[in-house]
């Protein structure tokens, strides 16, 4: 890195950013449909879960986090049909209330698959780690305040709002210990692995022929020493 170039840093707000693409970018490709995020974010004093379905999951590690997502019942029942109707499951089969404990596992299953980008990206971005515990599912009919032990010392909390292809609306807040990463050498992350590209690789890799066995060596050794 130049002497004379000023160091890149990265601070809440840019973990806040890449937290909002891990979750347009995992419920955008597992409903097939765009998601997208305001342009403006809100400083807020605390976080809470709120209705109609709440989810929060903490990080702990190279820094410590509680990351929480707030469904409406129209957002949460749009992602939960379309993740299943895209699946190859028959509407027929699907839970019609917001309220059932099926759209609360799928919605808990997704909130896991975006804490797991996040956290992954944060190693190949960061170059630190970072752990989540199992994500916590919510139905709610009325404001609850949340208060959970995240070992936060000088906390900021950030509140985003998302909305899905039909216009329905969700919240992502943020609380984190105020840090700042700072670059001192030049590095290049790595890159997203790609799952389909993984599998597809191995599956056009040729099987490896198989060694012989110690008793199949054997035995032709013996027909050798015979003159066979």
């Amino acid at each position: 890195m130049n002497a004379h170039t000023p160091p890149e840093t990265y601070d809440t707000e840019d973990l806040l950013i890449s937290l909002c693409n891990s979750v347009t970018h995992v419920l955008g490709k597992a409903s097939h449909s765009q998601i997208h995020y305001s342009a403006m974010v809100q400083r807020i004093s605390k976080t809470c879960l709120r209705p109609d379905i709440g989810c929060f999951v903490l990080f702990d590690g190279g820094f410590s986090g509680l990351v929480i997502i707030n469904f409406t019942a129209q957002a949460a029942m749009e992602l939960y049909e379309r993740y299943l109707l895209n699946m190859g499951m028959g509407r027929e089969d699907l839970a019609t209330s917001y309220t059932s404990d099926e759209v609360a596992n799928v919605m808990g299953e997704l909130m896991n698959q975006v804490a797991g980008d996040f956290t992954s990206k944060v190693r190949r971005e960061l170059q630190t780690h970072i752990t989540q515990n199992q994500p916590k599912m919510l139905v709610l009919n009325r404001q609850v305040m949340l208060s959970v032990d995240a070992n936060l010392d000088q906390p900021e909390a950030r509140r985003v709002s998302f909305y899905t292809s039909n216009n329905h609306i969700f919240y992502l807040e943020l609380a984190i210990d105020r840090t700042e990463f700072v670059k001192i050498c030049d590095f290049t992350p790595q890159e997203r692995p790609d799952p389909d590209a993984l599998m597809a690789q191995n599956h056009d890799a040729p099987a490896p022929a198989p060694a012989p066995s110690a008793g199949d060596s054997d035995t032709e050794e013996l027909l050798r020493s015979l003159g066979m």
